[in-house]
């Protein structure tokens, strides 16, 4: 059994601004080790705080959060933020190099990696998300799947732990998300990465390991892919989507067609389209 490596215990976080509107309202849960877990919700319900609270960027109000077993605290906060690596929704704002391989070797820079293992590293890490061959252009001529790459690719030479998508993919056109997911599974896979997905995507949010919904502030349900969609009133009524798949075999049952009442990705779900019914 995968060891807890994120623990969230009472969280709770209010802005400013907001004095009578916690953004988090005593929030608990585990990720595991090795997890893809994708957070959903409509805007303001707390997603991206919580993810902030992750890295230390804002410091809860009360409650404990745990990073591979060591409690986040002002005196630690900055090791814990080695271990926590962030991809945000414009890959434009995390550019900071005048060229590719620059802007990789930026994060090494700042804590004193030496120069030949940061060569090592920017070389590595460039060919992890099959960007090489861009290692000298200038970010601002790449497209914004290739961008997002290259700011995965700056996330992995500091070899983190963990990985925190803040809506990573919703600039990017569909064939730049697709592969921007693609390789951020295959760069978990290879290296046991742990993956948080702040996301609107409820298409991408079907991928993962386990869905965490969040609703003004607080964590109403936690569940595999296969138990989250079932609700899909309750999802209608927290302002979010079935994914495509799901919507179909509803409108299929709607029409009197027996459909499996287990879980299909979209992959299985076309198979038994297939098996099931345009071979009869």
């Amino acid at each position: 059994m995968k060891s807890p490596i994120i623990k969230f215990k009472n969280i709770t976080y209010t802005y400013p601004s907001e004095k009578k509107n916690p953004a988090l309202k005593n929030i608990s849960y585990t990720v595991n080790e090795g997890e893809w877990i994708a957070i959903i919700g409509r805007n303001g319900s707390g997603k991206s705080t919580s993810a902030k609270i992750i890295n230390g960027l804002l410091a809860a109000d009360s409650g404990q959060i745990f990073i591979e077993g060591n409690e986040l605290t002002s005196e630690n906060v900055w090791n814990i933020r080695r271990k926590i690596g962030m991809v945000f929704q414009n890959p434009d704002n995390q550019f900071v190099g005048t060229t590719v391989e620059d802007d990789v070797a930026f994060g090494m820079e700042n804590i004193g990696i030496p120069r030949k293992e940061m060569i090592e590293r920017v070389a590595s890490a460039l060919a992890e998300v099959r960007m090489s061959e861009f290692a000298t252009h200038e970010p601002a001529h790449l497209s914004g799947g290739q961008k997002q790459r290259i700011a995965i690719a700056g996330i992995l030479a500091l070899s983190p732990k963990i990985l925190v998508l803040d809506e990573a993919t919703s600039m990017l056109d569909p064939e730049g998300r697709i592969e921007v997911l693609q390789t951020i599974h295959q760069l978990k896979e290879k290296k046991n990465l742990t993956v948080l997905s702040i996301t609107h995507d409820i298409e991408e949010a079907a991928n993962a390991d386990r869905i965490f919904v969040m609703n003004e502030g607080e964590l109403i349900r936690i569940g595999t892919p296969a138990e989250i969609f079932q609700e899909s009133e309750q999802l209608t009524q927290w302002g979010l989507e079935l994914p495509f798949f799901a919507r179909l075999k509803e409108e299929l049952s709607k029409k009197g067609i027996e459909v499996p009442t287990e879980y299909f990705d979209e992959e299985r779900l076309v198979d038994w389209l297939w098996t099931s019914i345009l071979k009869k």
